[in-house]
Parts: structure tokens; sequence; C-alpha cells
């Protein structure tokens, strides 16, 4: 008895979801006859849609238009017939049923088949593909050089520091006078970062941002090195601004003697014809190759000092590397007690999703790649990284870095920018960090808020840089808050 009950429960209960999925999808039992008049109307319905598609390709808008009235006067007898809950009778439907019938029938002597049908609609997913992927390169080629340009702003701001620096006595004197700091400079007791940049204003953001949430700004010490172009603009503004007592020392790396294309392989490509030609004249592969592969930044020594930072920092043991589209919430000290187990880089891993795998960066069709590299470790991120460089200069790293960067001459073992060098250079020598530690992604993505509130370091990675145009707005006044827009060669310039 029990049993007969369960069974009639069960049934009832199917019956009752089987009513409300039919009633949700707005079918009839009538419909679901192979016999019912409403289902060759849906069926004739369908088929007319499809034709008016092809009617409309062909230019042929008067035989659309009949299809799509008649496709409306079907829909009317479907629509009335759910209303009053009555199935259609054929009396009722007949004329419906017959004139979208002389209609389908002319279609197919125009050669809307099917067969001519799929063709034609295949073609046409075709040419809309070909159109989204012509427009999504314009808006990568477009997006590349707007991130690329200098804004008039900024291009001010350093030509105004530069006139300020060579013809202002007080500051160069304001330099001597902070000689003091220089005992600074090698005192591995203090906290040690640097930041390579030709950009002032983002620079000072970094800087800014460390000093007002450091719990210690006077134990904090900035190394940056720039280019000679920006060198007395860069020196003037940290000798003309002060930074909660944090001690600022700006190098520029021509004043490198070791750097030389006798020892460094970028600069030794730099002079070779096809390299120039593949980044500066975009003629080498008529254009095949993505313009964000060809972008002559990812051949600037800028990029590239990274490799070379016990070299630049001879007398440091441990430092902290920033890049300049950062924004700093928290205090750092803590990095430069944290245990590397060994290893020389600590870095945040981004292998949460696939995409981020070395398979991603590295071309495993080489045989070099395959036998040295897992295509499944886990990449991790530049922009934030602490580096004990006791252990570096005992692992030779940079000597790791010139035979891979050499091996890549060709371009065969990876494309863009630094990221792979270093993941091939580290591999093995980095240690993985919190992830709050250097939270990435607000230069081209939605990023959890969660994750912003709790980052150490705020990374503007991609081409939405905060200082341009085509910044991300929602995540600007985090970057514009460490920025004062009230500064009189700020308001010169227009910087806003």
């Amino acid at each position: 008895m029990a049993n007969h009950v369960i069974h009639v429960y069960r049934h009832t209960s199917r019956s009752y979801r089987h009513e409300r999925v039919m009633e949700g999808l707005n079918i009839t039992e009538e419909m679901m006859s192979p016999d019912s008049v409403e289902r060759q109307l849906s069926d004739q319905i369908s088929l007319a849609k499809a034709f008016v598609v092809i009617a409309k390709e062909s230019n042929n808008l008067q035989f659309a238009w009949e299809l799509s009235a008649q496709i409306r006067n079907s829909q009317i007898l479907l629509s009335n017939a759910a209303v009053r809950r009555t199935p259609l009778t054929t009396r009722e439907s007949e004329t419906a049923i017959r004139d979208m019938a002389v209609l389908l029938f002319q279609a197919q002597q125009l050669h809307y088949d099917s067969a001519t049908m799929i063709m034609r609609l295949k073609a046409k997913i075709q040419d809309l593909e070909e159109k989204e992927n012509a427009v999504s390169e314009k808006s990568s080629k477009y997006g590349q050089i707007a991130a690329e340009e200098v804004p008039k702003s900024l291009f001010c701001l350093g030509i105004r520091l530069t006139t300020e620096w060579f013809k202002n006595p007080n500051l160069q004197r304001k330099l001597k006078e902070k000689r003091q700091a220089v005992m600074k400079l090698g005192d591995n007791n203090l906290y040690h970062f640097c930041v390579f940049s030709d950009n002032i204003l983002a620079t000072s953001v970094v800087v800014n941002s460390t000093a007002l949430n450091s719990q210690s700004p006077d134990k904090v010490v900035f190394h940056v090195v720039t280019d000679e172009v920006n060198y007395g603009a860069m020196k003037a503004w940290f000798s003309l601004n002060s930074f909660q007592g944090v001690t600022v020392d700006v190098q520029k790396f021509e004043d490198f003697s070791w750097l030389n294309a006798s020892y460094v392989p970028v600069l030794k490509q730099l002079q070779d014809s096809n390299t120039q030609n593949y980044y500066f004249s975009g003629s080498s592969d008529d254009g095949r190759t993505p313009i964000k592969f060809r972008n002559p930044k990812y051949l600037s020594m800028l990029n590239h000092l990274r490799f070379y930072i016990p070299e630049v920092f001879p007398e440091l043991k441990k430092v902290v590397f920033l890049d300049d589209d950062v924004v700093v919430q928290r205090d750092l000290s803590a990095l430069f007690s944290i245990d590397l187990n060994g290893n020389v880089n600590g870095a945040v891993e981004t292998c949460m999703e696939t995409f981020h795998r070395y398979h991603k960066y590295l071309n495993y069709s080489h045989p070099l790649i395959r036998a040295h590299f897992d295509p499944d470790a886990c990449g991790w991120a530049f922009g934030m990284n602490v580096f004990d460089l006791v252990e570096w200069r005992k692992r030779n790293v940079t000597g790791i870095y010139h035979y891979w960067q050499e091996k890549n001459v060709d371009r065969n073992l990876w494309k863009l920018g630094t990221l792979p060098p270093g993941l091939l250079t580290f591999y093995g020598l980095t240690e993985p960090l919190d992830p709050t530690w250097h939270v990435l992604g607000l230069g081209y993505t939605n990023v959890d808020p969660r994750l912003i509130e709790k980052g150490a370091v705020l990374h503007y990675n991609g081409n939405s840089k905060p200082w341009l145009k085509i910044g991300m707005e929602k995540y600007k006044p985090l970057w514009d808050k460490y920025v004062d827009y009230t500064h009189p060669l700020l308001q010169q310039c227009n910087v806003h």
C-alpha cells in the first residue's frame, strides 16, 4: 500500500513539473502532437524566419516583408489559442497554413532551399568573423598607439623640470646638501626599493604612495634609474619635493660603463639590421606579427635593467623592485624579512588560470624549451619582486639571462617583453609570495574589489594606465590620491 502511494506521489509530482515546464515555455500538449496544427504552424514560422534572413541578404526586400507579415499572422493565431487555453482548429488555421505554405514554396523556387540557406549562412558567419577580426585588430593597434603616446601634459612637465634643473643653481646646491644621504644608499639595514622609469609622474606616485603608507619612511631608500633625456627633469622633481623623509637617489643608465653591446645581448641585438626592421620599420613580415609583439619598448634598457640589479647596486644585499605603474597601499617593510628559502626572486604567482602557465608565454614547439621547462609550471608577475642579491650573485642569474637572450636572437623561443626571459631566468629560483602583496589587472580588466582592498601593491598592468585618457575610470582615484594636482608645475602643464 505504501509503495502504491509513493508511486502515485512520484507520478503526480512528475506530471506537475511537466506542466510547469510546458507552461513556462508557452508550449501546449496540442503543440507536442505530431498531428497538431499548432506544431505545423510553429515549424512553418521557424523555417520562414530563416528564409527572411536569406531574402534580405539577396536584397529581395519585398519577399522578406511578405514572409514577415505572414509570420506575424501565424504568431497571432498561436497567441490567441494560448490565451484561451484551447487548441487551434483546422478550420481557423487552414488559411494561415496555406498562405505560409505558398510563401515557403516560392522561397524554394527562389533557391532558398536548405543547402543554399546553410551555405549562405556559413558565408555570412565567415564574413562577420572577418569583420570582427579586422575591428579587433584595429582596436588593438589604436589602443597600443594610445598607450605608447606620451600625453602633452607629461611632456610639458618634463620640459619645464629640465629647464628648471639647468637654470636654477639652488636645485644643484640642494642636491649637494643632501649628500649626507649618500651613506644611506648602501646601508643594508634600510629598506631599499628600485624603480627603472622615464615617467616622472608615475615614479613620483610610486615613491609618494610608499612613503605615505610606510611606518618608517626615514628608513626607506628609493633608487631611481632613468635615461639621459629625463635625467635632469627627474633630479629636479625629487629635489623640489620631499616625501615624508624618504631618501631618493636618481641615476641614468648611460653612466653605467659596463652596460655595452659586448656584455648586454639586447644592445648587441639592436645593432642587427633584422632586429631593427622587426621593431622599428614593421616591414619584415608584411605585418603578420601583431603590433604588441613589435613594440620597441621591449628593447628599452629601462625594461631590461631588472636583469642587472646586482651590477646597478653592487653594495646591496636585498632590494624590492617596483614597476612605475604600481601604487602602494600598505607598509612594505615586512617584505624585507620574508624568508625566500634560498631562492633569488620572491613573486606573486599568477597561475590561478591555465593561461598564466609557462606554455602561454613560451614556444613549446622548440626542442630547447621542451627539454628544460615544464609547460604547466606556474607563471608569476614582474612589478613587485623581492630580490636576494646575495643569492643572485652566487647563482650567476644574470649569466642565465644572457644565455637565454642569446638563444632567442631569432625570436623563436618567445616573442614579447621581459616576462618570458624572466620565467626562464628565474625557473626554480622563485619563491611564491602571498597574493595580497601584489594585485594585478587594474590596467586592462575588472578586479575583485575585495582583492583591491587587501592589496599591498596595486598594479596597472595593461594599456589603460591611470595617467592616460584611456585609463579605467573606476581605478584612477586609487592612483590620483597620490598626485598633488595643486602643485604649480602640474597646473602650468594642465596635468589633471
